[in-house]
């Protein structure tokens, strides 16, 4: 029952001419996309832009390219560089779309796109911080924007693109060595220039072969993995394959988690995030505020520093995904990034403790069917908890270093299930999942010595009743609530982000149709940022900046 719905029921087909929509500033009573995330913070220091496309047009399924080069009047070290790229769709009947991003084949910008309607065309705003990938910026490259559309006499909208990049020069007081730069950035792609990689199955695998520089001190993998496909896309709504024929779902479990490995090793674990495109379960709750990061992936950092000196030894190294219970199907991207020992050019180490093993969750069903009806009840729990360490050390220029990484990983999938087998039905699936992450991090020795600790939950609800009558006429009442919260502590810093909303509708008559989503973002040094919204009917009703940040 969880499948996307239609657009033909409630789009109807436009030949208005092409053009690109301007991004607008909220505003209540608009229409128009409409999220409440902060852009990122700038220095004071004057910006160098470099345009990567103006105006580009999506129509069909091709990779666009475009080339690259640092700013002339501006170049590195860069005390910050943002991306910032407008995206629109025209009015019309379109579904949403994978955007991304790529320059000298790495990802720079995942996300989706909005779903227009039939009046509205839709304009909305991304930028993503990529001070810490300025290695790949420093020299000339290709580009690549990928955004496969397809616009025919039915599905109508073409979308376009405009982007660059805002370089910020350091200051005479900046200390380089408190910049978050990585001194090499690799990419997991499809290409040299880019491309995501598709996952089919449990066993497939996005990969890479590399020959590493010998003096690695520090090193992370930021990895996206988009659920996507008949099964995949609402993963958090499958349930065993021998049951879905019965409750009317996608099978595989609700369990999904990327597996890193290096050189055939368990490396790291990869919780995945549930988004909801702005087509999923029911259109009209997106419009016009969509759920946390629809448009904007935030990019799952694993920390492989504990390999560190195995990565150093000047042999080959092949890191590895894949993603457990995998139907159907994962795009998939990662970026490597390393910290070097600039005053070594040999850095050894050993990994000492490594309990990561392989996932294990468990499924629990209690279910009834009434023979008089054929109504099948109950429901499906599907959990898994584990912990792990990961420790290694390396002798670099500063001494012997020890990195440990201590990791708990909880989930929690409960659904509740009314599932007739005939007609007319009234058809009921309520979904509780909570993911909850705890990471410590502690290093001794060198000049990092100390610990720091990060915590994220991501709680997601979901209750839907479709009602069929003995016609085919279709109902569906649904709710969405879902949070992305994280703190991150680092001796006397801490910081704390919590991005969440709710979302209600009746299907297809919109009665009751609204939405909210507030951002929250505050540190111990004082900054904050507050922004609510709330929509009804689909247009903005409300903006409420700071509440919360003078408390």
């Amino acid at each position: 029952m969880l499948s996307r719905l239609s657009l033909a029921v409630f789009l109807v087909s436009t030949a208005v001419a092409a053009q690109p929509t301007p991004v607008t500033p909220l505003a209540v009573g608009s229409a128009n996309t409409a999220t409440a995330d902060p852009t990122v913070p700038r220095p004071k220091t004057t910006p160098c832009r470099v345009r990567l496309f103006t105006d580009m047009k999506f129509a069909d399924f091709s990779p666009k390219s475009f080339p690259y080069a640092p700013p002339a009047a501006c170049l590195g070290p860069w005390q910050k560089v943002v991306l910032e790229a407008d995206y629109s769709v025209e009015a019309g009947r379109q579904f949403d779309r994978t955007a991304t991003l790529w320059i000298g084949g790495v990802n720079v910008y995942f996300g989706t796109t909005a779903e227009p309607s039939r009046t509205v065309a839709r304009a909305w705003h991304i930028e993503r911080d990529l001070t810490e990938y300025s290695a790949i910026l420093e020299t000339t490259s290709q580009g690549r924007a990928e955004l496969g559309n397809l616009v025919n006499s039915t599905f109508t909208s073409s979308l376009w693109g405009t982007a660059q990049i805002a370089f910020y020069p350091q200051s005479r007081d900046d200390d380089d060595s408190r910049l978050p730069v990585a001194d090499l950035v690799l990419p997991l792609s499809a290409s040299p220039t880019g491309g995501s990689v598709p996952l089919f199955d449990p066993t497939a695998e996005l990969s890479a072969t590399f020959q590493l520089p010998r003096n690695i001190e520090r090193a992370y993998l930021d990895v996206i993995l988009q659920h996507q496909g008949a099964n995949d896309e609402f993963w958090y709504a499958c349930v065993p394959t021998d049951l879905a024929g019965e409750l009317q779902s996608c099978v595989g479990t609700a369990f999904r988690e990327g597996q890193l490995s290096i050189d055939g090793q368990p490396a790291g674990v990869v919780p995945i995030f549930p988004w909801i495109f702005t087509g999923g379960i029911d259109p009209f709750f997106w419009r016009p505020i969509p759920a946390p990061q629809s448009l904007n992936f935030v990019p799952y950092r694993v920390d492989v520093t504990p390999f560190a000196g195995v990565l150093s030894d000047g042999q080959p190294h092949r890191l590895a995904i894949k993603v457990t219970n995998n139907s159907q199907f994962f795009q998939t991207t990662a970026t490597l990034l390393l910290y070097l020992d600039r005053r070594s050019t040999q850095v050894t180490g050993a990994v000492t403790q490594n309990t990561i093993g392989a996932p294990s969750p468990a499924v629990n069903a209690a279910l009834k069917n009434d023979p008089a009806t054929g109504t099948v009840t109950g429901t499906v729990t599907t959990t898994s908890s584990r912990q792990f360490v990961l420790a290694g050390w390396i002798k670099t220029s500063h001494g012997r270093v020890r990195t440990e990484i201590a990791q708990r990983i909880d989930f929690s999938n409960v659904q509740q299930f009314v599932s007739p087998q005939s007609l007319p039905e009234t058809f009921i699936q309520d979904i509780r999942q909570s993911t909850a992450i705890s990471s410590t991090t502690k290093v001794q020795g060198g000049d990092r010595s100390g610990q720091s600790s990060v915590r994220m939950s991501w709680p997601l609800e979901l209750d839907l009743t479709v009602n069929i009558d003995a016609s085919g006429g279709f109902s569906q009442v649904g709710r969405v609530k879902q949070a992305y919260n994280r703190v991150d502590s680092t001796g006397d810093f801490s910081s704390l982000v919590s991005n969440s909303g709710e979302w209600a509708d009746t299907f297809p008559t919109q009665q009751g149709q609204s939405g909210s989503q507030r951002y929250f973002f505050s540190d111990s040094e004082g900054r904050c940022f507050s922004r609510a919204l709330t929509a009804s009917a689909g247009v903005l009703a409300s903006i409420v900046d700071g509440k919360g940040c003078d408390e």
